[in-house]
């Protein structure tokens, strides 16, 4: 059975210079961890290398997106880098159509060029969707100065990705400090700080109407989530005083995908088919940081306990549906 894994990370030497010279590292746990060997390396790879633990894991196609924190952080230097960054990742998929799609990557301290590169990596380079990663500087994805970005992906109905980023420094002194220094940076970042902060980042948009004004708009939240889904009883409550067009539940089952990114839990698969439906998952296996030897990823696909339609949706169709429905 093919399998299409739609949250798989790289770098680029020029993404990684740019955040060291800004000393990202410092204050931010994940770029820190982003630099470790095997990691490091494995980001950098997007040739025989990269492919050859695609072949070992059970994984036919990967998506291929820029990590964590992209380039949120950077100013106007970020227009051309992107551009850069994109041309690359098209050579890789030039080089190896049947092995890489790609997620662009946006300069989104610069919104309206933001949506001209988005346009571009759609229409001209063929790319399946963007990732976003969460807050841009104090703004979070909901400010008004990024609504170009969701008017292009919602009329052409381009998949965005959330991802994580560190939690912002305010919450990381109020709760995960005095714990120690490794403690507070994991609790910060892949431990939950991560996810706390992609899970408000949907919730933000959706409770700003962003999905009212853009119902075609596709919405991917990894990690079965980003913890979301464990409080849909709780936000339900959010219906009476929203002023929303619909229901959460509409949302969930109109814009919302999940993925897996490497969390391979029958639990996490039973609890997001009640949410969402089985159409709307995706498989992922959070390449590098989740990779595991022994053919885990496909092992996990073959014995979730889904058959039949279901089984070839997470493993690629629902995936290639969505891509499908691109406008370009």
């Amino acid at each position: 059975m093919k399998i299409i894994a739609t949250e798989e990370h790289m770098v680029t030497p020029e993404v990684a210079g740019a955040w060291g010279a800004l000393g990202l590292a410092a204050r931010d746990p994940g770029v820190a961890y982003h630099g470790v060997g095997e990691i490091e390396t494995r980001l950098l790879d997007l040739a025989e290398g990269r492919i050859a633990l695609m072949d070992e894991a059970g994984v036919d196609v990967q998506v291929l997106s820029l990590t964590t924190p992209a380039l949120h952080d950077l100013g106007a230097e970020s227009i051309d880098m992107a551009r850069r960054t994109n041309d690359v990742l098209a050579a890789a998929l030039r080089r190896h159509p049947d092995k890489f799609q790609a997620m662009a990557t946006l300069p989104v301290a610069a919104p309206e060029a933001a949506a001209e590169e988005l346009e571009r990596c759609v229409t001209a380079l063929g790319f399946s969707g963007a990732m976003l990663c969460g807050r841009v500087g104090a703004r979070n994805l909901d400010h008004p100065d990024f609504a170009p970005v969701f008017e292009v992906a919602g009329r052409r109905r381009i998949p965005l990705l959330l991802h994580p980023r560190v939690a912002p420094d305010a919450v990381r002194t109020a709760w995960f400090s005095g714990l120690g220094d490794q403690v507070e940076a994991a609790l910060a970042g892949y431990a939950v700080g991560w996810h706390l902060d992609a899970g408000f980042q949907f919730l933000r948009l959706l409770l700003s109407g962003t999905f009212d004004r853009y119902p075609d708009l596709p919405i991917i939240l990894g990690h079965w989530g980003e913890l979301v889904l464990y409080y849909v009883d709780r936000l339900r409550a959010l219906d009476r005083i929203a002023g929303l067009q619909h229901p959460l539940e509409t949302y969930l089952r109109r814009n919302v995908f999940l993925g897996a990114s490497g969390m391979f839990s029958v639990e996490h698969l039973r609890r997001a088919i009640g949410i969402v439906g089985p159409e709307r998952l995706l498989f992922s296996t959070d390449y590098p940081y989740q990779y595991r030897p022994g053919r885990e990823a496909r092992a996990f696909v073959e014995t979730c306990g889904l058959t039949g339609e279901a089984l070839e949706g997470f493993a690629h169709r629902n995936w290639q549906q969505l891509t499908d429905a691109i406008l370009r």
